[in-house]
């Protein structure tokens, strides 16, 4: 995490932030300002109130100083805020637009729980940094040189105290800041873990239940939220003893200036006014600094987010095609060439060396987690390899039209996502312009005709969000209508009949066959009946790729 109180990376990555900053910086001055005129005014109507008069231009002055300071701290506060909502909502969209640009397997090695912690309570925590911590941070800049600059001109040796003693704020406060950023940076890993894994309980809370661990679970959530507790009470705890610090320093210092003032207004040295006016403004030269240090604890939390926020939404994808680059043809060879996938906590793929031939029908097993998903997003585009490459006709992937080559890809995930809209348009996926005889056809090769058959408006039936009101079975058919429709050469197919019943897993078994006969097709299975017709078993075991011969083939698979 940056150590700087402002990343200039900001300016760059939300340039639409400049302008309220800069005005931020000018009512920094501004204010500057109006504190050096209402401590001026309110010394002279003092000094002339002990003589039993009363200054009115010196009254009118306070007043109207007051007044001002009172605007500017309203202003000051709106313009924070618009930068704090400014600043989070560019970072949320450059964080999405970065899980778009590497796509879910850059998700999975980022862990989907700390981007999704990050992207909320993280960024919230910016709220601190932008009212609180930005506004003083100008401040203890512009007011400490304006009450330097009239001071001298009021009381030279005065002065002098006060610019030897300004620097202590500053210096211990950066020490005690270094032990709050460690402490805030174990805070914010604990945070970001405890949110990972609650995500991740939440999505498997079907299964937990069903194998009766859903109790073992809410004991591990409880311990982690116990440890991010321990935590934040350990920042907490640095931060009140930082603000006991530098108020005995400010203290100690303001008592290093009133004391000499004190003693040379009694002996006649010095005039009422002038000693009114550094007893007045000498304090008001460390409040932004004590201000600036005790908030800036508030705002760490916010500062952690902001840091790696930047830093991930920045992390390069994989290069993009240039223009005019090369489209490969789907019905050419497919070669895998020393290919490995690393992620940040483990390695998916280890030394993929593998050809496809065109036409060939390919299964793919192996237990969960072992990559056989990973080599599908290989071939979509969704996972770049660590290092190896992946060619199509001789064409690189990794240079190549993306866009174009996955237009020539049929894919059928585990779980089609299907959208809150018309059946119809959720098969039009891919092909928003498809007539309605070529609909229909796609429709009987993929066995969903007797699904729009019972549905109230047929195809113009609109599906609930995530296609409610559609089986497990009925969504995988309307997968595989989309892929009928796509007319591609190669087809990628999930795990296409898992979480299928008997019977829904034959009308998809069959219309499976429809959709691959003729076309090159990687399909991955975990059930025998799928691995009939394929020309070639693959087993993916610890990340690597092995083929198997027809006698280890059963074996392979109970």
């Amino acid at each position: 995490m940056s150590r700087r109180p402002f990343d200039s990376r900001l300016l760059r990555r939300v340039p639409a932030a400049r302008g309220d900053l800069a005005v931020l910086a000018l009512l920094g001055v501004l204010a500057a300002g109006l504190i050096v005129a209402q401590a001026t005014t309110l010394a002279a109507l003092l000094a002339t109130a002990i003589d039993g008069r009363l200054d009115r231009p010196a009254l009118a002055g306070f007043v109207g100083a007051v007044a001002a300071r009172s605007a500017l701290v309203w202003a000051q506060g709106t313009v924070s805020a618009r930068v704090a909502a400014t600043v989070k909502a560019t970072l949320r969209a450059d964080l999405l637009a970065a899980v778009g640009r590497h796509g879910p397997g850059w998700v999975a090695g980022q862990r989907a729980g700390e981007i999704a912690t990050l992207a909320g309570r993280g960024l919230d925590a910016l709220d601190a940094y932008f009212t609180g911590y930005l506004p003083q941070l100008v401040l203890s800049v512009t007011v400490p040189l304006a009450v330097l600059a009239r001071v001298v001109f009021a009381d030279w040796s005065s002065a002098v105290i006060i610019a030897l003693t300004l620097p202590l704020i500053p210096v211990f406060g950066a020490l005690l800041g270094w032990q709050a950023q460690a402490a805030t940076e174990r805070q914010w890993r604990r945070l970001a873990l405890l949110g990972g894994h609650f995500l991740d309980m939440v999505a498997g809370l079907p299964t937990l239940r069903a194998f009766g661990r859903a109790r073992a679970q809410t004991a591990v959530v409880r311990r982690m939220a116990d440890g991010h507790r321990v935590a934040t009470m350990k920042t907490l705890r640095i931060a009140f003893l930082s603000a006991l610090v530098l108020e005995l320093v400010a203290t100690l210092s303001v008592a290093l200036v009133a004391v000499p003032v004190g003693i040379r207004l009694l002996g006649g040295g010095l005039a009422l006014q002038t000693a009114l006016l550094v007893l007045l403004l000498t304090p008001e030269a460390y409040l932004p600094l004590r201000a600036a240090g005790s908030r800036f604890h508030a705002s760490m939390e916010g500062l952690a987010a902001l840091d790696q926020a930047l830093t991930t939404s920045a992390t390069p994808a994989a290069p993009r095609a240039a223009a005019g680059a090369a489209t490969p043809d789907a019905r050419r060879e497919i070669r895998f060439e020393g290919v490995i996938v690393a992620y940040q906590r483990t390695t998916a793929l280890r030394d993929v060396t593998l050809t496809i031939r065109p036409g060939e029908r390919i299964a793919i097993i192996g237990p969960s987690g072992a990559g056989k998903s990973t080599l599908l997003g290989l071939l979509l585009g969704f996972v770049t390899p660590t290092s190896g490459r992946i060619t199509v006709d001789g064409v690189d992937l990794a240079t190549a039209d993306l866009d174009a080559w996955r237009r020539q890809l049929a894919w059928v995930p585990q779980r089609a996502h299907l959208f809150a809209a018309s059946l119809a348009d959720n098969i039009r996926l891919g092909t928003p312009d498809t007539p309605a005889e070529t609909l229909a056809a796609a429709v009987r090769d993929a066995a969903l005709d007797d699904v729009v058959a019972g549905l109230p408006d047929g195809l113009h039936t609109v599906l609930g969000e995530r296609g409610h009101g559609l089986s497990s079975g009925q969504r995988q058919r309307v997968a595989l209508a989309r892929a009928f429709l796509r007319a591609a050469p190669v087809v990628l197919l999930d795990e296409p009949t898992a979480r299928l019943d008997t019977a829904a897993e034959s009308v998809v078994l069959d219309a499976t066959r429809r959709l691959v006969a003729g076309r090159t097709a990687l399909l991955v299975a975990h059930r025998p009946a799928l691995l009939a017709d394929a020309d070639r078993i693959l087993r993916v075991e610890d990340g690597r790729v092995t083929e198997l011969t027809p006698e280890s083939t059963g074996k392979a698979t109970r």
